[in-house]
């Protein structure tokens, strides 16, 4: 059982309240029991004890869309294509460890072929392996040579996309993802591609909602995004061309935007090495700019936004969920609305926020420390010195300066 106290910390809860000085918090069987002024903190055995001084405390973070079977190698389709079932399973493996020991508690896992991630999900949940928690979607739904089809299934038509769903559903998807338009990273299609029809994106949300599973789409077009929203889709994965009329329609439907700048941006930075498909490079130069503009806009209309680094894609590793927060403020988001973004709203996006994404009483243990102050300096989020999933230290600067993040997790003492 776990039972520690982390003392002499700033908090940053989560909620959006501002950083709280001077505070401690009790770590006891997986939940926080108790917060507070250091000075007030219940009596504790001083080898229980974690002092963190000159550190803030925060939420485990929440990486709302990932690949865990892909690495960032530079040729994703490749990759996918060229790899066995056991070797994309080891894969997702180590991509689940690297999240964790960079303060990522949980994710969202956006696609991957053959259910290896709903297993990866499974096996993390039962102890065979260390990592995040995850929810899963499984096989992407897409149209007959959409997008992502080789990490998906192919349907088309009111029918096939409502069997699609509740095939995925069966094979126990946490969430459904569906394809609304092109992307970037499949060959011979363009990211403005109007893919399924509005009839077909209504089928999807119908069946998933009545199972109780939320919607996430990728959804670069504005007319493929607006399709989306009026489907009644939960969350717009890159939204990179959001029009007036698409934000309307985003704010009022309460739908989340998931904007993973670092795909899209790691892809330009380092499309002059010559490792990715130049048609990867060419489609991604396209939509940078607009990238840029749609976000700010998102942030200046009220639409919500939960943080999701498409981990996994060329470059974009899963252990640099530091990036995107650094991305999302250099866009438009304060540092404190970028930590909400990565905690609260992305924990209700994933439907975690009775138990994840904030810093309460009885809540589960997910947390970090960071050396430094993220309300005035984001990029200190890469300096992440303390990682505590339900309640378990999993990687620990604080009391072991020699702890090294590509060491095996170790049992911890506390």
């Amino acid at each position: 059982m776990s039972f520690f106290l982390i003392k002499n910390v700033s908090i940053v809860d989560g909620t959006g309240r501002a950083l709280i000085k001077d505070q401690a918090l009790l770590v006891d069987d997986k939940t926080i029991s108790w917060f507070g002024p250091t000075d007030a903190h219940p009596p504790i055995d001083p080898a229980r004890v974690i002092d963190g001084n000159g550190h803030t405390l925060l939420p485990g973070l929440i990486n709302c869309h990932v690949h865990l079977s892909a690495d960032g190698n530079p040729d994703l389709q490749a990759q996918v294509k060229n790899d066995t079932i056991p070797l994309a399973t080891l894969r997702g493996a180590k991509s689940a460890l690297r999240g964790l020991f960079a303060g990522v508690t949980s994710v969202r896992d956006c696609g991957a072929a053959d259910d290896i991630a709903i297993e990866l999900g499974k096996a993390i949940s039962h102890g065979a392996i260390v990592g995040p928690r995850v929810k899963a979607a499984g096989r992407v739904i897409t149209m007959t040579g959409g997008h992502g089809h080789f990490i998906g299934v192919e349907a088309d038509g009111h029918d096939a996309v409502t069997k699609a769903t509740r095939a995925e559903i069966k094979r126990g998807a946490h969430f459904i993802k569906v394809m609304a338009t092109g992307g970037v990273l499949t060959e011979g299609v363009s990211p403005l591609q109007t893919a399924y029809m509005p009839e077909e994106l209504l089928a999807v949300a119908r069946e998933a909602h009545n199972a109780g599973r939320r919607v996430a789409t990728h959804a670069i077009g504005s007319d493929g995004i607006k399709n989306a929203l009026r489907a009644g889709i939960d969350s717009i994965e890159h939204g990179i061309y959001l029009d007036d009329e698409a934000l309307d329609l985003a704010v009022s439907s309460g739908a989340y935007l998931v904007p993973t700048l670092s795909a899209v941006n790691q892809i330009a930075k380092n499309g002059d090495g010559g490792a990715m498909p130049s048609w990867v490079v060419a489609k991604a130069e396209m939509v940078m700019e607009k990238q840029r503009e749609s976000f700010k806009a998102a942030v200046d209309s009220g639409m919500r936004i939960a943080a999701g680094t498409d981990a996994g894609t060329p470059f974009n590793r899963h252990e640099d969920f530091w990036m995107e927060m650094k991305l999302l403020v250099e866009y438009g988001l304060t540092p404190l609305q970028a930590i909400t973004a990565s905690t609260k709203s992305a924990a209700e996006n994933i439907d975690s926020a009775n138990t994840v994404g904030t810093i309460q009483i009885g809540k589960i243990a997910d947390l970090i420390l960071v050396q430094g102050d993220p309300t005035q300096d984001i990029s200190v989020m890469e300096k992440v010195k303390l990682v505590v999933k339900d309640g378990e230290i999993y990687r620990d600067e604080i009391s072991d300066p020699l702890f090294k993040s590509s060491a095996l997790p170790r049992i911890s003492l506390y």
